[in-house]
């Protein structure tokens, strides 16, 4: 029996689908009415799966409508890119957009995503909002120092002072959100366990990876991309280096691991190590990240708090 694979180029105004079995095409309004016209359109039978590029708020409506009904999956932009390219494919217009996620999935024999929550889709909204607000903190603290004139420090301040009053504001609901569910209660308390982690980072590792306790210690460091590349080729060796993965995730990491490198006595011994056998310091700091990640997975998986290593 034939298995339907259909690609859908997401953009803010319509939705261009094709299907790779029948060669079908079509194009539908990025709203709720294209949605039901979309339902009616999609096939009834042996629909594998239905391939498409994350577009930002563009692509969050179609994931809610369609994500309980059928098997949709989301892939990397410039592995789709790649995909096209490798393919032959130079022209890049929605339609044929649509066809190339088709054949990738078909290809590579795509599974559907698991399917995110409502809740779950609230909290990145809200993390996401908090990152905004942390960055423009950062500004407005950058620029008071170089300030002069009292009216600009003055508005500056308050300007300051709203931004503090509204990140406290979203620390509140994030924490009253995930109080309500006892699976993410249990786990923050494991991850506050570990010196160097707070609430704040907790909360955002919970959120940014909430596959967090499902995963191989490789996947986990690999999915926040802290797991060395390596670069060979004949004889010449290059230095690995890390990319790719989720840049929001490194970001939250990066001061706990600063913080553990002087109070957590497994971390800091870690890092001391590596500096003596001559690791540059920026190294060593990764390479905490990467343990962080590796223990705050392993630890929620065996569903027990942190612990000092005796041995």
């Amino acid at each position: 029996m034939t298995e339907h694979s259909i690609g859908v180029d997401i953009s803010k105004s319509h939705l261009d689908i094709y299907n790779l079995s029948t060669g079908a095409s079509g194009q539908f309004d990025n709203n709720p009415s294209g949605f039901i016209a979309l339902a009616k359109w999609l096939p009834k039978d042996d629909l594998r799966r239905i391939v498409f590029e994350p577009t930002g708020p563009y692509h969050r409506a179609f994931s809610l409508a369609l994500g309980s009904k059928f098997p949709l999956v989301k892939v990397n932009p410039l592995q789709a890119r790649r995909f096209a390219q490798a393919c032959g494919v130079r022209t890049k217009t929605d339609a044929v957009d649509a066809r190339m996620l088709a054949q990738m999935g078909a290809a590579f024999n795509l599974g559907p995503d698991p399917e995110p929550s409502l809740e779950a889709l609230v909290l990145k909204e809200l993390r996401v909002a908090r990152l905004a607000l942390t960055k423009q903190s950062t500004r407005l603290k950058t620029r008071l120092k170089m300030l002069t004139v009292p009216l600009l420090r003055c508005q500056a301040n308050k300007q300051a002072k709203l931004v503090k009053n509204q990140i406290t504001e979203i620390d509140a609901e994030i924490g009253m959100r995930m109080s309500q569910d006892q699976t993410t209660v249990r786990n923050m308390d494991i991850l506050c366990s570990v010196p160097g982690l707070g609430k704040v980072t907790a909360a955002a590792l919970l959120i940014e990876m909430p596959e967090l306790g499902k995963l191989g210690r490789k996947q986990v460091a690999s999915l926040a991309g802290l797991a060395p590349i390596n670069r060979e080729s004949g004889q010449w060796r290059g230095k690995a280096f890390i990319q790719g993965g989720r840049k929001p995730l490194r970001d939250a990491l990066y001061m706990p691991a600063i913080v553990a490198m002087r109070h957590n006595p497994d971390l800091k011994q870690k890092y001391q190590t590596m500096v003596a056998a001559g690791k540059p310091p920026k190294v060593a700091i990764i390479a905490l990240m990467r343990k962080l990640i590796e223990l705050a997975n392993t630890l929620i998986k065996n569903d027990r708090k942190w612990t000092q290593n005796r041995a």
